[in-house]
């Protein structure tokens, strides 16, 4: 069983179309089912998200036989040769599309909820799907978005029948379509969860994906000094999670700024905020000092819970270097929220005998050629009572500074969070 359910297939095509990232490129969903696969596409490239509602004009007697196809804004497509193949004339054309343009603009009322088609002059569609087994919904899509000015056709799906993807190739510019079994009976065979996408469903990933959500300068008060911050909250997120930088770094860290874009992408919030002051900075042991630390977090965990925008969103950290230490050492306080914490080229060893008081589902990120970490976050892991996991980036070093180390860190941590403060209370 190749795929869980639509958000694992989602993160796997992504992986397969990284490629695809650009400027101009726009990822569009075939409602229903290929919006949640469409939102993780989307997410992982860095694309807009829309969808592509189209309603393929069936001959009659044979509906399963697309005479034509229409979209948005009065697009239509006619195939000629298959209304003569099936002795269709323009009337009787007519009448099915009175029909499916009703459909059609019922589903466009419903899905975009007022917001306008993205436009796609001169723009690279990603057009997703949750499989495709014969391709006639996908090749309408593809006629549709180049009669509304597409300049690049892609077509998307996690798995289809290999006959149906070949059919596609010459109707789009690209199919990326990573499993093409030779046993394929249906789409719902490659997944363990096919549950029916409610129309409720796409309509909530179109408004997280299109909403803006705060993004503001904060700050933080510890004690007698104040913390600045920058918090990030879309619209409907699914959390915020919280970055402890580590070794004297802060909130403008780069690759730490890095991930903190891709969680936003993907719905969640953030904070980024310097545990120290520049003038603490100045003495290196701050940096060590993880009780400082971790008291620090917890106090923005505080405050950010008494913000309206996220005090009843669940809490998540992200910890790098000595910061890895403080998040587990914070988490591991009584009464603190925490649901999930990732650590990259942490030090949860410095956390200490509260290692196996940490109660968030733990996720430790450590670099392939980072060996003495790597082999500190083992003895760490061995500690630990809560759910956890040790993932090796290959060829990573303490920094991430390889080509796709850093993305692959946050796609573990988008999805490590994802997982787990979905279901957090």
């Amino acid at each position: 069983m190749p795929f869980t359910d639509r958000r694992d297939a989602g993160r796997r095509l992504a992986a397969a179309a990284g490629h695809l990232r650009g400027p101009d490129t726009v990822v569009l969903g075939l409602p229903r089912g290929g919006v949640p696969v469409a939102f993780e596409v989307a997410t992982a490239i860095a694309a807009p998200l829309d969808v592509v509602v189209v309603r393929k004009i069936g001959a009659p007697f044979q509906p399963e036989l697309a005479m034509g196809a229409i979209g948005e804004d009065g697009v239509r497509v006619v195939d000629r040769r298959v209304m003569d193949m099936a002795g269709a004339g323009q009337d009787e054309f007519a009448a099915v599309e009175e029909r499916e343009r009703a459909e059609l603009e019922r589903r466009v009322r419903r899905f975009r909820t007022g917001r306008p088609r993205l436009p796609l002059r001169g723009r690279a569609a990603v057009i997703v799907d949750d499989g495709i087994a014969t391709g006639s919904t996908a090749r309408a899509a593809c006629q549709v978005v180049r009669a509304q000015g597409a300049r690049r056709v892609v077509v998307a799906a996690p798995v289809g029948a290999p006959d149906a993807v070949e059919r596609l190739r010459g109707e789009a510019d690209e199919v990326v379509c990573p499993e093409t079994p030779r046993e394929f009976s249906a789409i719902g065979q490659w997944y363990a969860d096919f549950a029916q996408t409610s129309e409720d469903e796409v309509a909530d990933l179109l408004d997280r994906a299109a909403a803006p959500g705060v993004d503001e300068d904060v700050e933080t008060a510890a004690g007698p000094v104040r913390l600045a911050g920058r918090l990030t909250v879309p619209e409907r997120a699914l959390g915020v999670v919280l970055f402890a930088h580590g070794s004297g770094s802060g909130r403008h860290s780069p690759r730490n700024r890095a991930v903190a874009a891709a969680l936003n992408r993907a719905g969640m919030g953030t904070l980024l905020f310097d545990l120290l002051t520049g003038e603490e900075e100045a003495d290196r042991d701050n940096v060590f000092d993880v009780d400082l630390l971790a008291g620090r977090l917890g106090e923005a965990t505080r405050d950010l819970r008494g913000r309206a925008e996220a005090a009843e969103l669940p809490v998540g950290y992200f910890g790098a270097s000595t910061g890895a230490a403080a998040a587990l050492a914070a988490a591991a306080e009584p009464g603190n929220p925490v649901a999930a914490v990732v650590s990259r080229g942490g030090r949860p060893d410095l956390a200490g005998d509260r290692l196996e008081a940490v109660r968030a589902a733990t996720l430790l990120i450590v670099g392939g050629a980072d060996p003495g970490v790597l082999e500190l976050n083992g003895r760490a892991q061995a500690r630990m009572r809560c759910e956890n996991r040790l993932t090796v980036v290959p060829g990573a070093t303490h920094l991430f500074e390889e080509p796709g180390a850093l993305e692959t860190v946050a796609e573990l941590a988008r999805a490590w969070f994802a997982d787990h403060l979905a279901v957090a209370p």
